[in-house]
């Protein structure tokens, strides 16, 4: 929490903390009030007592209706909302690679779940905490002054609840932890399920993995039982520790006064207090549980905050060339022992087009992600124009670079709104253009809405080669001077890989143009192409010379003829 909302929350806090004292000085006042009511003293100091007690238990109602109209004056939202913000910006801004390592029901548990037990509990628990502490504390310190042994026997209490305290909150952090990352991952195993329902359906495999969503349930359960369990005891511990404690005091209490030592009065206002405050300080431990909890949520979302951009190095520059050079390009994932890119030394010329060909896992990918600035490289750099892309402002270098996807992802939008997403100043005007030059025009006047249709999750309501028509309108729009394409007609039909490639002609006009190939007949008019093996570039040349000579080229387009003909 921060800015205008902090400071709103510390000042509530505050006011909490002030209806604490005064409802404890109010409680205090029961000792003159029934001292000269039992004495039978003049009504006049029973009346002011009852007027003091009265005015500080309307303070007391001021203070805490403040105290409490965080949640109702909609602060409390605008501070969930706030942390929200926060936290998407930092989705936003952290590597991809990352993001990319988080299953997305991870991601929708931190966002959601975290953040309201962070918010949600905690101006209710400060509440709660400052009713079982201070206000006990306020009486117990007022008692000092009436009768001391009394307040001395009062304040004794507090020692022992604070060792129960550290005594169960290491182990309900321990359960609570484990309870918040059951819940992260049975949400992610849910949105997983949810989301690949379709391959499961036709792959037969959706008893087995239902079987596994079961299996987490039930650990969830498990995990959940255990939780209860585990705060019940120390509880009721806690409980008996109190009720015999403040029992120990009125009985202490009671002794003073068949001894003639202390005045009934101070020991019938004792009375009227421990029947008040008995259950407050008995449940005071089982508030280790919620805290616990709140603590756990805070870490997973410090974790998130804690995360480093990329950072842009000084002085910025802005590229006004479009040729692409790796120099001396070493790469390694962070899970993997081996780097998938080893010494590289590429040259891409502007305006032409670039192929990379190899085996699954040879390095094409993170070529094109580095080039991205999906990450950074261990060793070397990544330049275009002859600017390191380090030192290009995030925006500047994401307004350079249109991509193109084998996986396309629409959002449950408009097909409009899906389209002027690559730049939303669009007019309508120019989106119409670049679609009709995507070859999209057809397929979008035959919706129901038209241009206004909901493209449903992940576009689901278009068909594969529509969606790669859409994705290539976005492009279009955009109109980058670099744009990659990563085997965008591999999972189509023979229709749409036509009106998809008649779409791509258009999009690579005078354009860096690099394309991640697996059918090589697609990229026979390449003006270079690489390809790369082992982490590195085996071979590279157009077409025509790289089948000139024996390697990894040749035998891959052999081997695709030969299946091709069959």
């Amino acid at each position: 929490m921060t800015g205008s909302q902090a400071y709103v929350f510390r000042r509530c806090c505050l006011s909490l903390l002030a209806a604490a004292i005064t409802q404890g000085l109010a409680l205090a006042c029961l000792f003159p009030l029934l001292s000269a009511f039992i004495h039978a003293e003049a009504a006049r100091e029973v009346a002011m007592w009852l007027v003091i007690m009265t005015i500080l238990s309307l303070l007391t109602l001021v203070l805490r209706w403040y105290g409490q109209g965080f949640e109702y004056r909609g602060q409390l939202a605008a501070a969930t909302h706030e942390l929200r913000m926060r936290l998407g910006e930092q989705l936003r801004s952290m590597p991809l690679t990352t993001l990319q390592s988080a299953r997305a029901g991870d991601i929708n548990a931190l966002l959601l779940g975290s953040v309201d037990e962070n918010l949600n509990y905690m101006l209710a628990i400060v509440n709660q905490l400052l009713l079982a502490i201070v206000t006990p504390v306020v009486i117990a310190l007022v008692m000092l002054l009436v009768e001391w042994r009394l307040g001395v026997s009062l304040l004794l209490i507090f020692p022992a609840i604070a060792l129960l305290y550290r005594w169960r909150r290491p182990a309900f952090a321990r359960t609570m932890q484990a309870l918040a990352e059951a819940n992260q991952q049975t949400s992610a195993d849910i949105v997983e399920y949810v989301q690949g329902l379709a391959v499961l359906r036709t792959s037969c495999q959706q008893a087995e993995r239902t079987s596994a969503l079961r299996q987490r349930f039930q650990h969830l359960q498990q995990i959940q039982t255990s939780a209860h369990r585990g705060g019940a005891k120390p509880g009721a511990v806690v409980a008996s520790v109190v009720e015999l404690g403040l029992q120990g005091v009125l009985i202490f209490g009671i002794s003073g006064v068949v001894v003639g030592a202390w005045d009934i009065a101070i020991v019938a206002t004792m009375m009227v207090i421990v029947v008040r405050f008995s259950e407050p300080l008995a449940t005071f431990v089982s508030y280790t549980a919620v805290l616990a909890l709140i603590d756990t949520a805070l870490h997973r979302i410090d974790e998130l905050l804690a995360i480093e951009p990329l950072p842009v190095h000084q002085p910025f520059e802005v590229p006004t060339t479009y040729a692409i050079t790796f120099e001396q390009v070493s790469f390694r994932y962070a899970d993997e022992a081996e780097a998938v890119l080893d010494r590289v030394d590429i040259a891409l010329p502007e305006k032409g087009m670039t192929a990379l060909v190899g085996p699954s896992g040879s390095g094409k990918t993170t070529i094109t992600r580095l080039l991205m600035r999906h990450m950074d490289p261990q060793h070397g750099r990544v330049c275009i124009g002859g600017v390191d892309i380090r030192c290009i402002p995030t925006r500047e270098l994401n307004r350079l670079i249109s991509v193109v996807f084998q996986d396309v992802y629409l959002f449950d939008d408009s097909v409009l709104a899906n389209i002027r997403m690559a730049r939303p100043d669009a007019s309508d005007a120019e989106v119409e253009q670049a679609a009709d030059a995507a070859q999209c025009l057809a397929f979008i006047q035959r919706l129901p809405q038209g241009w206004q249709t909901r493209l449903g999750d992940i576009g689901g309501r278009l068909s594969g080669g529509e969606r790669q028509r859409i994705s290539i309108a976005r492009a279009l729009l955009k109109d980058a001077p670099i744009v990659i394409l990563d085997e965008p007609t591999a999972a189509l039909d023979t229709e749409s890989e036509l009106a998809v490639q008649r779409a791509i002609d258009r999009l690579v006009q005078d354009k860096t143009v690099i394309v991640i190939a697996h059918r090589l007949s697609t990229i026979v008019g390449a003006h270079r192409i690489l390809v790369v093996e082992n982490g590195a570039i085996s071979q590279q040349g157009t077409h025509n010379e790289l089948l000139g000579v024996e390697g990894r080229y040749r035998a891959l387009w052999k081997a695709q003829q030969s299946i091709s003909l069959k």
